[in-house]
């Protein structure tokens, strides 16, 4: 932990961008990482989390976990998603949590960087079965600012919940702005 502290000490003292954020949650959370537009916002996550040293599994696709990176991003934090079935890591994340395991989980709605028209909602069923609150945080280019927002419970009420969700990121552009993808689900799509 203390090489963790000092690696991100280090990265947040020579880089041009500023953390500015909310203190850690003081319990294990659903952290959100949005707007998801670029590979360093992989390396913002873990120089916020290990910054305010909240210990974290994130989410994954499996191709980051072949070959030689699968020991690294294992080592990480990481859980390999295979997205032929996503449902399979809703229900294995929730399977950890039940049984004790104690992490905060860092998931990027939004998808991958770029293609997408909606958010993927597995971060809000994780949430409500798993009872952990939501952590909003954010990577925004217009401030250069990165960091941790509000940490609240989600209520069910996916519209009102996401209406939240979507006034916090309502100003927040990503490392690429042109790859943003607007906090809606598929739920909340005209004609579903």
């Amino acid at each position: 932990m203390l090489l963790r502290r000092l690696a991100a000490r280090a990265f947040w003292t020579v880089s041009r961008w500023r953390l500015v954020t909310e203190p850690a949650p003081d319990r294990p959370t659903l952290l959100i990482g949005a707007p998801h537009t670029s590979n360093w916002d992989f390396v913002f996550m873990l120089a916020i989390t290990w910054r305010l040293d909240i210990h974290i599994r994130w989410l994954g696709k499996k191709s980051l976990f072949t070959g030689w990176r699968g020991p690294i991003m294992t080592r990480l934090g990481g859980i390999r998603v295979d997205r032929d079935a996503p449902g399979r890591v809703v229900a294995e994340v929730v399977e950890r949590i039940r049984s004790g395991e104690v992490f905060s989980l860092v998931v990027t709605p939004d998808g991958t960087r770029s293609g997408h028209t909606h958010w993927k909602s597995g971060f809000y069923r994780i949430a409500r079965e798993t009872g952990m609150p939501v952590t909003l945080g954010y990577v925004d280019r217009t401030t250069m600012t990165t960091g941790l927002g509000p940490t609240f419970e989600l209520t069910g009420d996916v519209a009102a919940d996401m209406d939240r969700i979507r006034a916090f990121y309502a100003d927040k552009a990503g490392v690429r702005p042109e790859h943003r993808v607007e906090p809606r689900l598929r739920e909340e799509l005209p004609g579903r």
